[in-house]
């Protein structure tokens, strides 16, 4: 089994298709619709647990089982292999620590504007692509929580719509992404996640 994944995803390779949970999704559009009634579930878990000690490890963890833990295996775990994007996987570790380090220091000294931060926090992790698959959805779901319940601040819109498919809206996703790599210049970033 083999899903055509939109430009920009991560494609799965044989050993992360092994851990599909539920073996009789062929489809890529039958594996979104029950990625998304479990993302839906994970939603419902963050409105019950309103916790702002999301700067964790252990957190970043959790909020992918949760989002993912009902599908595959590997929801929750770091990657053991190298992908199209993110860095060797044996880094994932440190790097994750780094981020969550200069993120706290971020929310506390404030160097640079709330919008600011949720776009390099985001650009960051999804540069470290922590999991086999789901860093993009998780990875703006964490963001949305670090506006939201650590700087006090309104979620990003993305752009308007569901990232997950092949549109226009995610081309300009991707793209504000990319303008990051090599610049450092945030701006096309910023203006997206808030339009």
């Amino acid at each position: 089994m083999e899903f055509e994944f939109p430009d920009g995803g991560t494609p799965l390779d044989p050993d992360d298709m092994e851990g599909l949970l539920i073996p009789t999704i062929s489809t890529r559009n039958e594996l979104d619709s029950f990625e998304f009634e479990n993302i839906r579930r994970a939603n419902e878990w963050l409105a019950s647990n309103r916790t702002t000690d999301i700067l964790m490890e252990s957190f970043i963890r959790k909020l992918h089982l949760k989002m993912f833990g009902n599908i595959w295996k590997w929801a929750g775990k770091y990657r053991k292999s190298n992908k199209n994007i993110g860095v060797f996987w044996e880094r994932i570790p440190g790097e994750i620590a780094k981020l969550l380090g200069d993120a706290c220091f971020w929310v506390e000294e404030k160097p640079m504007p709330d919008d600011e931060i949720g776009a390099v926090f985001h650009y960051r992790l999804e540069l470290i692509h922590p999991f086999p698959n789901g860093n993009g959805r998780h990875g703006r779901l964490m963001t949305d929580l670090l506006m939201e319940r650590v700087l006090g601040v309104e979620r990003f819109s993305w752009g308007g719509e569901r990232l997950s498919r092949d549109s226009d809206v995610r081309r300009g996703y991707i793209e504000a992404l990319r303008a990051v790599d090599g610049s450092n210049d945030y701006e096309p970033l910023i203006e997206f996640v808030r339009s």
